[in-house]
């Protein structure tokens, strides 16, 4: 059965740093494809960064590029999104998902398994 786990949310002032993290088991991430996705409250869940399987190529939203890197760690099966420079736009509860497809896909309905979530809140 695959869970996937995020964690590293919390409570953060604007400006600052925060890493997720996305723990599987059932799943290795080197064979799959990992987006992060976030869901804003009274908004839809929006694309935020992937990396794709085998090699790894990395895309961004518009919104995160220069701000937001996503990584794998294939020892530790876990996949990262390390935050930076944090605005209270970035507020958010932030998934992570995998897909078997290989390439750079931004659409959510492409991605078969999904964390739960973790909270991150940017205070002004």
């Amino acid at each position: 059965q695959v869970q996937l786990v995020e964690s590293g949310g919390g409570l953060v002032q604007a400006g600052g740093s925060l890493r997720l993290s996305c723990a599987a088991s059932g799943l290795t991430f080197s064979t799959y494809g990992t987006g992060w996705f976030r869901q804003a409250p009274g908004k839809e869940r929006e694309f935020v960064a992937t990396i794709s399987r085998r090699l790894g190529n990395t895309y961004y939203a518009d919104s995160v590029k220069g701000r937001f890197t996503v990584s794998r760690d294939n020892a530790k099966n876990t996949v990262y999104l390390q935050m930076t420079s944090l605005k209270p736009e970035d507020t958010a509860v932030y998934y992570c998902a995998t897909t078997l497809q290989n390439g750079i896909f931004t659409t959510s309905r492409i991605y078969d398994y999904w964390g739960q979530g973790t909270q991150v809140t940017v205070s002004s």
